[in-house]
């Protein structure tokens, strides 16, 4: 293929200016485009990309309107697209050897794939924009790329899934003329992911699209209403200079992720639904700190230790607020399930009080202390959360005692998959100490990068191509 000189102008606002890395992106689109062009043959071309993320500390907190405060990375999916004339999506992969052609219709109400099927992730972003435009929209030929060295991970954590889903409705969207305020649009992508059974919170779409390169976002998950519309608070907060920010993949593929996830958003709604018998003004746990219940810090505790340890199905079903609950969240439940309600909670209001300590942290350059709310992060997560894995926890224990590193925790929703790590920006070795230790240990390799903050999802290139 041609080069293409405007190209290599928007990858240097999307990626910096460092020249070897550029090249090395330039060369990525190009292959990418050469393959749509060989599938759907010559025309426009619109080339689309939206990131990963890390969270730095925050996990869990989102769906329960607490605080995150995630990054996102310069690892992204990139989809290039066709708009059709009828609702057919003609779907591809670059990785076609593992992930084949799929073709669907845009409706109201699309069938969906197997669990897990790569592209019911776009089946998601075309069913909430045909039901939020009342039909007005058109399909679309579509490659998705998001294979390594650029790619996200997948199954490590870094929201692959999200960004799919993210990059989808911003094609489906931009091919439409519709727009969206990018508050409205992270909004749309999140309530569109529960069509693969997830329900999680806003924190993957809001990075995703509104992230700024330099500056990780922190994230106030509760709405504020004003005039009928939902707005969310939001605060830049730039890295302090001579620190890098270290992902380290455990090498195990997450885990039960779906299904122990719906089981944690049981456990938070259940424990606020007991609270509330005590403080009815109680609608997520992030309420339980508020300054508005004047509680201090111990009797904090004194109100998550009166939770129960365990409840039952049956205990549940047989407390009218309790089954209200669990009918409200349309999830089914192994008749045998037990859920851990006061231990989900304790890590929920902990973590909010450890993401706001940590924006502090940040803010006034104090990396030592932020390291130290992200060990806290870990072991809140591990224990209380039971979200880790025991090659994860190692990994951890190994980063956070190798010189130059000043703290490490799990990230994502966990049950395997990555953690991030803050060490100092030097030539130590940092990540070749760790990754050798790790296989001492596990047996296992651990695939070790440096993560550059990335701006949030937009349309990188459009033109015409034989």
């Amino acid at each position: 293929m041609r080069s293409v000189p405007d190209l290599a102008e928007s990858l240097a606002a999307v990626y910096g200016d460092d020249r070897s890395r550029l090249q090395r992106q330039y060369d990525r689109y190009l292959s990418a485009m050469a393959c749509f062009i060989t599938l759907a043959g010559p025309g426009p071309l619109v080339i689309f990309r939206a990131p990963g993320r890390v969270n730095l500390i925050g996990e869990h907190t989102d769906y329960n309107h607490g605080f995150v405060l995630p990054m996102a990375l310069d690892k992204d999916t990139l989809l290039l697209a066709r708009r059709r004339s009828d609702r057919l999506v003609r779907l591809w992969n670059i990785e076609d050897d593992l992930f084949t052609e799929r073709s669907f219709t845009i409706s109201a109400d699309i069938p969906a794939g197997p669990v897990g099927d790569w592209g019911n992730d776009v089946k998601a972003a075309a069913q909430a924009f045909f039901q939020s435009t009342q039909g007005k929209i058109t399909g679309m030929d579509a490659l998705v790329a998001g294979s390594a060295p650029w790619g996200i991970p997948r199954a490590a954590g870094l929201s692959s899934s999200s960004a799919l889903v993210v990059v989808s409705a911003l094609a489906i969207a931009s091919l439409n003329g519709v727009a969206l305020h990018k508050e409205e649009f992270a909004r749309l992508c999140s309530e569109a992911e529960w069509y693969v059974g997830t329900r999680g919170g806003i924190m993957d779409h809001f990075i995703s699209i509104l992230a700024q390169r330099g500056f990780a976002l922190r994230l106030d998950c509760r709405p504020v209403m004003d005039g009928g519309h939902a707005h969310y608070r939001t605060l830049p907060v730039r890295i302090p200079d001579g620190y890098r920010v270290l992902i380290c993949n455990s090498g195990v593929p997450r885990q039960k992720t779906r299904s122990q996830y719906n089981v944690r958003v049981a456990e938070c709604r259940l424990a606020v639904a007991m609270l509330k018998r005590q403080y009815p003004q109680i609608t997520h746990l992030r309420d339980v700190a508020d300054d508005a219940l004047h509680l201090s810090r111990e009797q904090v505790g004194v109100l998550l230790d009166g939770l129960p340890e365990h409840l039952t199905i049956a205990q549940v079903y047989s407390q009218p607020d309790l089954a209200a609950t669990m009918t409200a969240l349309n999830t089914p439940f192994a008749s045998d399930q037990v859920f851990k309600v006061r231990a989900r909670a304790r890590h929920v209001v902990s973590e909010n009080e450890r993401v706001l300590a940590a924006v502090d942290a940040l803010q006034a350059g104090d990396a030592e202390r932020f390291g130290r709310l992200m060990n806290a992060a870990h072991y809140s997560m591990s224990r209380d959360y039971d979200a880790s894995s025991p090659e994860v926890d190692i990994l951890a224990d190994i980063a956070r005692h190798t010189p130059g590193v000043l703290g490490a925790r799990v990230t994502g929703a966990g049950w395997g998959g990555c953690i991030v790590a803050l060490a100092e920006d030097s030539d130590r070795g940092i990540e070749d100490t760790i990754a050798e230790q790790y296989h001492v240990v596990t047996g296992l390799t651990s695939d070790i990068f440096v993560c550059r903050s990335a701006p949030g999802a937009n349309l990188v290139y459009r033109g015409i191509h034989n």
